[in-house]
């Protein structure tokens, strides 16, 4: 399973593993949950990675889709987020994409996005830099303010037309008039077995060809070139941080584990204790919206 994580990782497949091997990648330590000491930390970095998973969307009620949230309907999500779940039943992947599409677009950042957010900007006029580098596959951190987001699982509210590869932001809702009230996550709800013709189809001029979401499914690369950008995000942060991710899929969960090989501080905020936990710093437990603003607020270094 190592040697797969690893393959995964130098590949930029998506695979997402609950078996997770306790074989160390890296000398492993007791992270510290001082937040004085973390902040001396903060108060130096020029370089901030924030890497983001499912859990601040969360906060904001966006499900996991993992634990109690891990299936729609009788299916479990990760079997519908496929690439043969898609050309096999497109209406009923479809039909699950626009539920999430519709929650998505119902939902508001939290504490946790707006101190990101903040940060950033904040940071900026001093000359530092704040990326965002997040699996979160809606639009929060943007809505939230946030510049600088690399979305390494794609975009939950673009396109992407199979036929001609044309990629578009897409916030109708309902996407298209045959998924209306479609989506209930209801195991007692049938399929509504849309016809093809009748799914979100390509408006580029003579193409006409079937649309899917612009994420990431499992089983498939990470966009290459967002993946080397996160690469020299990585490579250049001299802080980083771990925000409300499993760390059960990668590649992604090894980019707070590599950061922390090249002895770079990393802290992890979440609300459980995670499988690389045991790899950084520092750790904070509790939600994030209430654990990263006080992490992220003005340092008495700063100078207004």
């Amino acid at each position: 399973m190592l040697l797969q994580h690893r393959a995964a990782l130098a590949l930029g497949i998506r695979m997402c593993s609950t078996n997770v091997s306790r074989r160390p990648v890296l000398d492993t330590i007791r992270p510290s949950s001082d937040m004085s000491e973390f902040r001396e930390l903060f108060s130096k970095a020029k370089h901030i990675a924030i890497i983001t998973g499912a859990g601040v969307s969360a906060e904001s009620g966006v499900p996991t889709f993992r634990g109690a949230n891990e299936t729609w309907r009788k299916w479990k999500s990760q079997d519908l987020a496929t690439p043969e779940a898609f050309s096999r039943h497109p209406s009923r992947v479809w039909e699950f994409y626009h539920y999430r599409r519709e929650l998505a677009l119902s939902k508001k950042p939290n504490t946790a996005h707006l101190a990101i957010a903040e940060c950033e900007a904040r940071l900026r006029k001093h000359g530092r830099s704040v990326v965002v580098i997040t699996q979160c596959i809606d639009d929060l951190h943007q809505q939230a303010g946030s510049k600088h987001v690399l979305k390494v699982h794609g975009n939950l509210l673009e396109t992407r037309c199979v036929s001609c590869g044309h990629v578009a932001l897409n916030k109708r809702s309902p996407i298209c008039a045959a998924l209306k009230g479609k989506g209930s996550p209801d195991p007692s709800v049938a399929d509504a077995a849309v016809p093809v013709d009748k799914l979100p189809r390509c408006d580029v001029r003579d193409c006409h060809g079937l649309l899917r979401p612009n994420v990431v499914f499992f089983g498939e690369t990470l966009d290459s070139h967002i993946l080397t950008k996160v690469e020299k995000e990585m490579e250049v942060c001299d802080l980083c941080l771990v925000v409300g991710t499993s760390s059960i899929v990668y590649p992604a969960a090894m980019f707070g584990p590599q950061i922390a090989a090249r002895g770079v501080p990393v802290a992890e905020f979440n609300t459980t204790i995670t499988p690389k936990s045991e790899y950084f710093t520092h750790r904070f437990q509790g939600p994030c919206g209430t654990t990263l603003p006080p992490a992220l607020a003005p340092h008495d270094s700063e100078v207004f």
